[in-house]
């Protein structure tokens, strides 16, 4: 725990004029995603579009936005665990995760609340701690709870009224992306990690 914590504070200190518009704007969300040290998702929805496609097996398949992923990545390397709670069960998820290399990965949860619970208490994590991106009523008692409280662009109005922040994008089309560069941008690694590709 004190590992995660220790690479959670080490930013850049470097910040771009995007970012300093963004801090600008966003203000109480910037305030907030400095302290997260965890990142949760939900799934469809989020990191999909939320349409539920099966073949004439009945296998279900998903779409997955490989910048969703990307970000994601970042997340890890800059040290903030990352992790998913869905309600339904997908061997489709479940490779993605793992080629992800994302570490709680939690299916067929519709009891997410005690399944967030469970995951930072293990972790030793406070809710102010955690940020989560959910996009339907079954993701209020984690959104409820957590310090950075996120949804997706096309979230119903239900949803979005409980949240800190709406991503600009929808869910499976960058949103979760979008949450991804927010957090890093205010705890000030963002520019670190993207120097690498201006070299």
């Amino acid at each position: 725990m004190q590992d995660i914590l220790a690479k959670n504070a080490a930013g850049s200190g470097v910040t771009s004029p995007q970012g300093d518009a963004r801090r600008a704007e966003y203000g109480d969300v910037f305030s907030r995603a400095r302290d997260i040290c965890l990142v949760l998702f939900d799934v469809d929805g989020v990191l999909t579009d939320g349409r539920l496609v099966f073949n004439a097996q009945g296998e279900e398949t998903k779409s997955f936005h490989s910048r969703d992923g990307h970000g994601i990545k970042l997340l890890m390397e800059a040290g903030i665990e990352v992790g998913v709670i869905t309600a339904r069960s997908s061997p489709a998820v479940e490779f993605r995760m793992k080629g992800l290399g994302i570490p709680h990965v939690f299916q067929g949860r519709h009891d997410k609340r005690s399944t967030y619970l469970e995951l930072i208490g293990a972790l030793g994590l406070s809710h102010e701690q955690v940020a989560y991106m959910g996009d339907d009523v079954i993701d209020l008692p984690v959104l409820s709870r957590v310090g950075l409280a996120t949804t997706v662009q096309d979230a119903p109005a239900v949803v979005k009224r409980h949240c800190h922040w709406i991503a600009e994008h929808g869910g499976g089309r960058g949103a979760a992306r979008d949450l991804c560069d927010l957090i890093l941008d205010a705890q000030g690694k963002l520019d670190e990690l993207l120097a690498r590709y201006l070299a």
